[in-house]
Formats: C-alpha cells, sequence, structure tokens
C-alpha cells in the first residue's frame, strides 16, 4: 500500500477576487464622483499610516510572532488541495489492512507518509502505545499548534486596529500643515483632500487587507484542525480494531455531502399518522 500523497496547493481565488472587488470599487467610486486616482496616491500619507502601523504591532507582538504572520501571508492567497475524502480513503486503508495483518503491518507504510502528523500517529499506533496516551499527545501537538496560529493571525487584527487611529494622526498633522497656509484659500482646500488621504489609508488598509487577511488565516486554522482531528479519530479507530465501513461512516462527518438520489428515485409525501406506501413498479 502507498502512502499518502503530498497534497498540493492551488490559488485562492476568493482571496484575490475579493480583494480586486474591494480596491475597484472604492476606486471606481471615486473616479464616477469626479475624483482622480492621483488624489488618493500620496506618498506621505502611506508612509505615517504603513510606518506608524508597523511600529505599534512591533510594539505589541513579540518579534517571532510578527515573522510567522508574515510567512502566513502567502497562505492567504494559495490553498491545499487536499480534500477529506481524499484522507478518509488513504485512512480505510489503513484501516483494512491493519484488521487482517494487525497493526505491525502498517510499519512500512508509515514511513512513506508525507503528511507528517499522521506519519507521527500510526507510528505511536504501531509501536504499541496505549490509545489514551496517542490521543493525549495528538491533541495536545494540535492545541500548541493552533494556539500558536492563532498568535500570528491576531497580529493583522492589531495592525486593523491600530491603521485606522494611525490614518487619524495622519490627517491631524497634515491639518497642522495646512493652517501654516490660511492666506491661501485654494491651498487650504488641497490641503485638507491630501490630510485625509492618510485616514482614508488607514481605514482601508484596515478593512481590506489586515482584517480579512487575520479572518482567512483563522479559517485556514480551522480547516487544519478539522483534518488533525479527523487523523486522530482515524488511527483511534485502527488501534481499536474497528470495522472499516463502520470507521468510515464516523469519519465521513469531517466531509459531509448531500444524500444522492437513486435513479428514478421519486419523493413520496407522507401525511402525519398515514403509513408510508412504496411507490408501485413501473410495467415494462
Amino acid at each position: 500500500m502507498r502512502g499518502a500523497k503530498k497534497a498540493g496547493v492551488r490559488i485562492d481565488f476568493g482571496s484575490i477576487a475579493g480583494l480586486t472587488i474591494g480596491l475597484v470599487g472604492i476606486l471606481g467610486g471615486l473616479v464616477l464622483e469626479g475624483g482622480k486616482l492621483k488624489d488618493v496616491a500620496q506618498l506621505t500619507a502611506a508612509l505615517i499610516v504603513l510606518g506608524g502601523t508597523t511600529g505599534a504591532v512591533l510594539m505589541s507582538m513579540p518579534t517571532k510572532v510578527v515573522g510567522g504572520a508574515l510567512r502566513r501571508v502567502m497562505g492567504v492567497f494559495v490553498e491545499r488541495q487536499d480534500p477529506p475524502g481524499a484522507l478518509i480513503d488513504e485512512v480505510i486503508g489503513y484501516a483494512a489492512k491493519a484488521r487482517k495483518n494487525g497493526l505491525v503491518s502498517l510499519e512500512q507504510d508509515a514511513e512513506h507518509i508525507h503528511d507528517p502528523f499522521l506519519r507521527k500517529a500510526l507510528n505511536l499506533a504501531v509501536d504499541g502505545t496505549d490509545l489514551q496516551e496517542i490521543r493525549s499527545m495528538l491533541n495536545l501537538e494540535i492545541d500548541l499548534e493552533c494556539e500558536h496560529a492563532e498568535a500570528e493571525a491576531r497580529v493583522f487584527e492589531a495592525a486593523g486596529g491600530y491603521a485606522p487611529t494611525i490614518g487619524i494622526i495622519g490627517a491631524v498633522l497634515g491639518l497642522m500643515q495646512v493652517m501654516k497656509n490660511l492666506a491661501n484659500i485654494e491651498e487650504v482646500g488641497h490641503g485638507i483632500a491630501v490630510a485625509f488621504v492618510a485616514t482614508v489609508y488607514g481605514v482601508g488598509w484596515a478593512n481590506l487587507l489586515f482584517l480579512p487577511v487575520a479572518a482567512k488565516i483563522k479559517a485556514r486554522i480551522h480547516a487544519g484542525r478539522q483534518r488533525k482531528d479527523l487523523i486522530v479519530e482515524a488511527v483511534g479507530g485502527i488501534v481499536e480494531g474497528l470495522n472499516p465501513k463502520l470507521l468510515r461512516l464516523k469519519l465521513e462527518a469531517y466531509a459531509p455531502s448531500a444524500p444522492k438520489k437513486k435513479p428514478n428515485e421519486k419523493q413520496v409525501i407522507v401525511p402525519d399518522g398515514a403509513p408510508a406506501k412504496t411507490p408501485a413498479k413501473s410495467e415494462a
């Protein structure tokens, strides 16, 4: 039996489309209102908001956690091609082999599994580790990994909280410069417009980038946890010698799908209290 195949990745078009639609909607609305793109292209405002937000995040979060958060950004725009159904089929194959030949027969298979968590779980089972100890060790690893990932997601949540406030600071700094030119009304109007660009940057980046990135990272964490919970349950069933068919029914809860109707099957609605009638067979 071959080990589990290494999961591939694909572009998450939802993330890319969401960011693109958000930008197009905002900038398109600006243009339709008679504005120009150069009206919001202010290097000074970008420097104030990005610099201030970065400084605040580094002050509030450990550097190691910030570095881990930056490495997770790529995972927002790509996703693992790892459907639960394929994993269920894989572990059911291990369950059938273990039920027939014993747990030791899985030793060679475990060595060729690319997923480190599944490989570790099967190796613990093959080594004869107590089932409760296996569950305890694996669940501890899941909890700690999710805790670290949640901390990295909070980096972007923090950035989403700081950015609008830093944007207001940028606007106030701009207005301070406007006050120096009150004698020239044209310069005042232009200066006020430029000053509020910093607020737009702060609110825009918070709600279009930082907070959505944090939410997507949490979604990835949840999906990863479900996958590992599936593995824990699967290995537990293998150790207990559970019938592969029963184990599959149990694991399919992690990959819900709509029930399929049989061909030519008709839905019969029976009133409350009335006996169900079997559909008559069609005449040849």
